[in-house]
């Protein structure tokens, strides 16, 4: 069990020796950006940053950039101007992962970052991130049932909070109005026919495929690993029975074989059928749906943009309908961590006072399709009268997150290995089995390696 280290100037809990040893040749490589004033400079080699300057580091570009920045301008007009924060945006993915972890080790973190919850964790075993408490909570007014208890229940790791969660962002069903209305799968008021049930949603699927003359279901699978995966993993864990892919951190597979097989075989049928594509990339995917050659795409909620800006089009959005025992949507979190740092109670206060601050604003971070975390603006008149996305808010409690490992998560080497071979499963270039003996070939060497962090 680990023991807080008091945050303030007593100490710091030990960064693992692996982390030390893997970052000081980058760090080194680095040592040229001493004298840059910018935030990289400041958040990787020491550079002067104004002691009343927090400093936050994120990982959203496009329109979660955009909707960040609004929020952002809240907390520094509140608080003093321009000067009184500092944020950057860095690449997404493992290289935003790499700086905060070298920022970390070099003594120069960020006051705050972001961190998709499945890669937090990794980060936590690493001993990069501070925990946090029910009393550093209640410094600035929050606390635990302030929170979606699905979230908030995945971040907790080794007994403690490891990060306050933004949002769910679950792997959704986007639907053509106008083809799902041809094809009869609509109620008197718009919404989507309930399609609950294997038997009902493959129905369903030959109803509509009799109105595009094409697949009735997109789903990107080409240059893609991500979508393969989400797909998978939210139709696995539909079965009450389903056991997780990776256990004991990562060491071993724990996958059960026969619904895995169930899942991939279905989806090779649906492929057969005509029902889904057999292969297409991710603009590809969404121009099935968005042009009526597919009446139905999945894809993470995020998509809903993209949707929006296209002129004419009339489109919903649902939860991924139950087809199994129980419903369930693959998913991670977008959440705010306190990277290890001596923090006096001021600048703890300071940190989580942004926090709060961003949390207070989230109205503006759903507008562009993530759920809501924070109970105030999920539970609000406002939120609810927010559609479609508001339609699938509920796939945020029946939420699966991607197993514990160091090589997992969002963006991660286990989603792309295991993603690419699902992709080829869809495609017809593999089977069920050949592609899972893959998997297992593949991941043997993270299997058998400690987390280097």
């Amino acid at each position: 069990m680990r023991v807080r280290t008091p945050l303030g100037s007593a100490g710091r809990r030990p960064v693992g020796r692996r982390t030390l040893l893997g970052s000081t040749a980058v760090l080194g490589a680095s040592a040229a950006l001493a004298g840059c004033g910018g935030p990289l400079g400041a958040g990787l080699v020491g550079s002067e940053v104004a002691p009343e300057t927090l400093v936050f580091w994120n990982l959203f570009g496009g329109g979660d950039g955009g909707r960040m920045q609004d929020m952002e301008k809240v907390y520094a007009k509140a608080h003093g101007g321009s000067s009184s924060l500092q944020a950057t945006t860095f690449a997404w993915g493992n290289p935003y992962y790499s700086k905060v972890t070298l920022a970390t080790v070099g003594n120069q973190p960020p006051d705050v970052a972001v961190a998709h919850l499945t890669r937090a964790k990794p980060l936590w075993d690493g001993g990069i991130l501070d925990p946090i408490s029910e009393d550093d909570l209640a410094r600035v007014g929050l606390k635990t049932s302030d929170f979606n208890e699905k979230a908030w229940s995945a971040q907790v790791t080794d007994g403690k909070n490891i990060a306050i969660p933004l949002d769910t962002h679950p792997f959704v069903m986007f639907f053509n109005h106008d083809v799902m209305d041809k094809a009869g799968l609509l109620e008197s008021d718009g919404s989507l026919t309930d399609l609950s049930g294997v038997e009902t949603f493959e129905s369903a699927l030959e109803e509509i495929k009799g109105v595009t003359g094409s697949e009735a279901l997109t789903s990107a699978n080409v240059s893609e690993t991500a979508t393969p995966w989400r797909l998978f993993w939210s139709l696995y864990n539909q079965y009450e029975d389903a056991t997780p892919f990776l256990s004991d951190g990562g060491a071993k597979i724990t996958v059960d074989e026969d619904i895995y097989t169930d899942i991939t075989a279905r989806l090779q049928k649906w492929v057969e059928k005509g029902w889904l594509n057999r292969g297409i990339d991710y603009a590809g995917s969404q121009t099935q749906m968005a042009t009526g050659k597919a009446g139905i795409y999945l894809q993470g909620e995020w998509e809903i943009s993209t949707f929006q800006s296209i002129e004419g089009l009339k489109f919903g959005m649902a939860p991924i309908p139950t087809l199994f025992d129980r419903p369930a949507a693959q998913a991670d979190s977008h959440t705010f961590i306190l990277p290890k740092k001596d923090r006096t109670p001021e600048q703890l206060t300071q940190a989580l006072g942004f926090i709060k601050s961003m949390l207070t604003e989230s109205m503006t971070w759903a507008e562009g399709g993530h759920v809501p975390a924070y109970l105030p603006t999920y539970d609000s008149a406002e939120y609810k009268k927010l559609t479609p996305q508001s339609d699938y808010a509920s796939a945020a409690e029946n939420a699966y997150y991607d197993d514990a490992a160091w090589y997992g998560g969002s963006g991660s080497t286990f989603e792309a290995t295991v993603g690419a071979q699902l992709a080829l499963v869809q495609q017809g270039s593999t089977t069920p089995e050949g592609a899972l003996s893959a998997i297992r070939s593949q991941l043997q060497t993270y299997l058998d390696t400690p987390s280097p962090l």
